[in-house]
């Protein structure tokens, strides 16, 4: 007969493999995400992840199948953490202006806190977007994004706040191009100009920058 002690360790012991696997694979995904940032897929190896993950080849194609299946969960999880922070934006009572500054500096922190997803963005960008068009996630993650820019923009062309002649895809485009920009482009721009945009004494008025420019773009009038 066993006993109830006895029991509850047999019970216990599938829910502790799971969180062990689950603490694997997150581990995995970091560590990818570095050698992905810092190489690119084709420079990236997989025992060197292996090897900083204290795990094997073989685990990681037991998680990820191959190389390309880890390359786009590192990608697909890189676009779900911005994604999932937008679905917690707040924006309860703010007005639409608020509500589009609070959305551009989101992203402007999000970029900075997460350089290597600008740079994992990059190298997607060199390989023609191969990965994320293969991706089944990553084909819906851009929707809530611009869901709900369509929300605040709809909400500011309704109150009369917002021009009537640009859609949310124009929006995002123009916040993320600045702060894509200010992250990728750190080095050279420091080289040229002796400015380092991430410096402290610029964020805040570079994170200001940003709703100004968006908020005046959408407050203009509507070209004749």
């Amino acid at each position: 007969m066993v006993s109830e002690h006895s029991a509850n360790a047999l019970a216990s012991k599938p829910e502790k493999r799971r969180r062990n696997s689950d603490l694997t694979r997150v581990n995995i995904i970091a560590v990818a995400t570095e050698e992905f940032a810092d190489k690119g897929f084709a420079g990236a190896r997989v025992d060197e992840i292996a090897t900083k993950t204290h795990t094997t080849k073989r685990m990681i194609y037991y998680y990820f199948t191959d190389k390309e299946g880890l390359y786009k969960s590192v990608l697909e999880h890189a676009y779900s953490v911005i994604r999932a922070q937008e679905r917690e934006l707040d924006l309860e009572g703010l007005d639409p202006t608020a509500a589009v500054r609070a959305l551009a500096e989101l992203t402007f922190d999000h970029h900075e806190q997460h350089p290597n997803f600008i740079r994992l963005v990059a190298n997607e960008n060199m390989l023609r977007g191969e990965y994320i068009e293969k991706s089944e996630v990553l084909s819906g993650l851009g929707a809530p994004a611009a869901d709900l820019v369509s929300q605040i923009l709809l909400d500011g062309q309704k109150a009369g706040t917002f021009r009537g002649d640009v859609d949310a895809l124009d929006v995002h485009m123009l916040i993320s191009s600045f702060c894509v920009f200010r992250i990728a482009n750190r080095y050279t721009f420091k080289a040229l100009f002796d400015r380092d945009l991430i410096a402290p004494t610029h964020r805040e008025h570079l994170r200001t920058m940003v709703g100004d420019m968006v908020v005046a773009f959408l407050t203009a009038p509507t070209p004749a």
